[in-house]
């Protein structure tokens, strides 16, 4: 009871805030909530993964750079925050998002072809799943839930409604998910998914230097279905906007190569984006441990 009693206080505040940022500007909240965001995450003990994180990575980075690095992360963290109840108006406003790369997916579009699209958790992630229904890419994409069901119930609102077309879903990450994203390939359908966090029960690849437990699953179902793999660019652009990249569509349909392995060429293909715009990415993830 006292939990339920948490949770809905959590709710309640969260409300709030969002409420408070409402009350300005679009892009005057997103950088308010972007430095409300650096200022805590700094206090937080998360700060120090973040850090260790990144010097991981930019060993040879002085420490006035790491820890620029990471302030803009929090930054970015916070922008998101405030963005996703915005989600609609973004993805609706043709001056916030630029997309290039459509060549590469137009076949896509126009014949309704099926896929596997992947990104990460950098820049805005949330914008990906509306801008690929948006272009006509019906598409299934799985979330980690939040345990506060009340702050869910509320993302998840913010998500659908960010939506054009009733084709498209979420679904949390579970048993249910797995069976709902099967059934969406079973029914020519896309998927897309965030492949850059730690899956615990996923085999070791390199990554940055370091062998992580990295999920593997959607490499199966593209060699099981000889589906193309579409990498998928985010960037936060100074003005306030967003990039979409869509990168050449490749398969996993070659035997001699293990999905492992084609895994580690993936990894380089994120760490060049990763690298390319080291404060969009979210380091406060416990990737390396």
């Amino acid at each position: 009871m006292i939990k339920k009693i948490n949770y809905y206080l959590q709710f309640i505040f969260i409300k709030l805030v969002y409420l408070s940022l409402n009350l300005l500007p679009l892009k005057i909240a997103s950088k308010t909530s972007g430095e409300i965001f650096k200022f805590i995450g700094n206090r937080l003990s998360i700060n120090k993964i973040a850090y260790n994180n990144c010097k991981l990575v930019f060993p040879n980075f002085r420490e006035f750079e790491i820890k620029n690095i990471i302030d803009n992360s929090w930054r970015n963290l916070g922008k998101n925050f405030f963005e996703l109840s915005k989600l609609n108006k973004i993805i609706n406003n043709k001056n916030l998002i630029k997309i290039n790369g459509m060549e590469n997916i137009q076949d896509f579009v126009d014949n309704k072809k099926q896929g596997i699209f992947f990104s990460i958790h950098q820049s805005n992630w949330e914008i990906c799943v509306p801008i690929l229904d948006k272009i006509g890419i019906s598409i299934g994409a799985i979330y980690r839930h939040i345990n506060n069901k009340y702050l869910d119930n509320l993302v998840y609102k913010y998500r659908y409604r960010s939506l054009t077309t009733k084709e498209s879903f979420y679904t949390p990450k579970g048993i249910k998910s797995a069976k709902e994203i099967i059934e969406n390939i079973k029914n020519k359908n896309s998927i897309f998914l965030l492949i850059d966090q730690k899956d615990s029960s996923g085999e070791n690849v390199i990554f940055f230097k370091k062998n992580v437990k990295t999920q593997l699953g959607f490499l199966k179902i593209a060699r099981k279905y000889n589906l193309p793999i579409i990498p998928l660019k985010n960037t936060r652009l100074k003005n306030g906007s967003f990039e979409i990249v869509f990168e050449k569509p490749f398969y996993n349909n070659n035997f001699n190569i293990s999905d492992a392995e084609l895994m580690k060429n993936i990894h380089k293909r994120i760490e060049k984006w990763i690298i390319s715009n080291p404060s969009q990415w979210f380091w406060q993830h416990k990737r390396f441990n």
